[in-house]
């Protein structure tokens, strides 16, 4: 849909703006803001700003005397981040609060001069930031402070037009994010097929005739009778490695061997270390040389990282947050092995909830863990069906992932759009 444009125009001056509509007036941002004197917030919840919101953030690793450098935002102020401009540009640095909550002293919090329509200027000040504020702290410069901000020239209209503009985007932007929201419902329900289709697979096989039996264990239910039910330790050797203490040179400089840590459990494949450790590291730091192939399994953490499994293509060690499993027998195939762990993730994050080592998952429980083993042939044949119906589900949450990139940019468009006098909004009709 196009948008009718303003009857005239007149040059801005300022490079990200180029030329506005010519009855809306320039003003220096240091005239539309003001910056907050530091108030202590230590006792409002911790927050921060994600994607250009203003959102609650745990505290579970701050201590009270950090928390009483914080200072506080409350609804209806403006913050800003003012750090590391070059980094992450499309995340949005800055914000309208729409809860009471206490920052890092970095951030810049900002009162409204006037009576303005604060979230046409939180749109504005979207745009400012994706065209114009990064290149304030550009270059070996990454912080500015509100006098760089203060000093920027921008265009407003008169305030009813404001309004105007904000229920505009609040109508077209409403309609962009249910649209968006579409797009991730289906791949969640493509990730939720997905996943059922590997887990019955791995627990039922491929013949829907195939007479089933008790497996005897509550997370597997009934399986072919034609399968084995056995501990993984009986056909897996079962190991984790160590961190070299990064105080002894010796062990990390002029190191050349892969040395990994649990983040790689988040891929589908290792193929390649960001980090490396000494020949002396290996022999004195409890750091198994695994070869290829071999499963990796995240054994703690909070977040979705413990019992997330992976395959390592290359030859490593790796550190005490990772296990590693490696075949011993050949009743069992190491691919087939991932699938199995894929399939474990959420009897393993439940199973490692309890007992003394809550919120880790020991080498002894992945070693217990009683998994169903089809013939070794039927395992390769089930290896291939879940590879083919995976490419087919990855290839459909490609293309919802796609169009949510095209509309999230049509979103930022139509809004810079808006708030920099490209569209004229006031004749539009609902």
């Amino acid at each position: 849909m196009s948008f009718p444009r303003y009857p005239k125009y007149k040059d801005s001056g300022v490079e990200w703006l180029g030329q506005v509509p010519e009855h809306w007036e320039a003003i220096r941002y240091k005239n539309v803001f003001e910056e907050k004197f530091v108030e202590a917030g230590g006792a409002l919840p911790l927050g921060s700003i994600s994607f250009g919101r203003v959102v609650f953030k745990s505290d579970e690793f701050f201590n009270e005397a950090t928390k009483a450098t914080y200072q506080e935002v409350l609804t209806g102020e403006f913050l800003i981040n003012p750090i590391n401009l070059n980094y992450d540009l499309k995340s949005l640095r800055t914000a309208l609060s729409e809860i009471n909550t206490c920052v890092s002293p970095a951030y810049i919090v900002l009162k409204a001069k006037g009576t303005p329509d604060k979230n046409f200027l939180k749109h504005q000040l979207h745009a400012f930031d994706l065209f114009h504020m990064k290149t304030l702290g550009a270059g070996v410069r990454q912080t500015i402070t509100f006098a760089d901000i203060g000093a920027c020239r921008t265009y407003l209209p008169p305030l009813p037009e404001q309004t105007r503009i904000t229920a505009f985007l609040d109508q077209e932007t409403a309609k962009i994010d249910a649209l968006v929201a579409e797009q991730e419902r289906l791949m969640a329900l493509l990730k939720e097929k997905r996943q059922a289709v590997i887990s019955h697979a791995v627990t039922k096989g491929l013949n829907p005739n195939a007479t089933l039996k008790s497996s005897g264990v509550e997370w597997l239910g009934d399986v072919p009778e034609t399968w084995d039910v056995k501990p993984v330790k009986f056909v897996v050797e079962i190991g984790n490695g160590s961190t070299p203490n990064r105080e002894v040179p010796e062990y990390w400089t002029g190191g050349s061997y892969p040395w990994l840590n649990s983040s790689v459990v988040n891929l589908d494949s290792v193929l390649e270390a960001e980090q490396f450790v000494t020949e002396r590291a290996l022999k004195e730091c409890h750091l198994p040389i695994i070869t290829p192939p071999a499963v990796l399994v995240g054994i703690t953490g909070q977040g979705k990282t413990r019992g997330m499994a992976t395959m390592l293509l290359v030859e490593a060690t790796i550190n005490q947050h990772v296990a590693y499993l490696k075949p011993t027998s050949p009743s069992i195939d190491v691919f087939f092995l991932r699938r199995v762990f894929d399939m474990a993730y959420v009897y393993l994050r439940r199973d490692s909830e309890a007992g003394s080592t809550k919120g880790a998952i020991t080498c002894e429980q992945i070693g217990n863990l009683k998994i169903a083993l089809p013939p070794p042939a039927e395992q390769r044949e089930i290896n291939s069906y879940v590879d083919r119906v995976s490419k087919e589900f990855d290839t459909l949450t490609a293309e919802a992932e796609r169009a949510i990139d095209l509309l999230q940019e049509r979103r930022t468009a139509l809004i810079s759009a808006a708030v920099t006098g490209q569209i004229d909004v006031r004749a539009i009709t609902n």
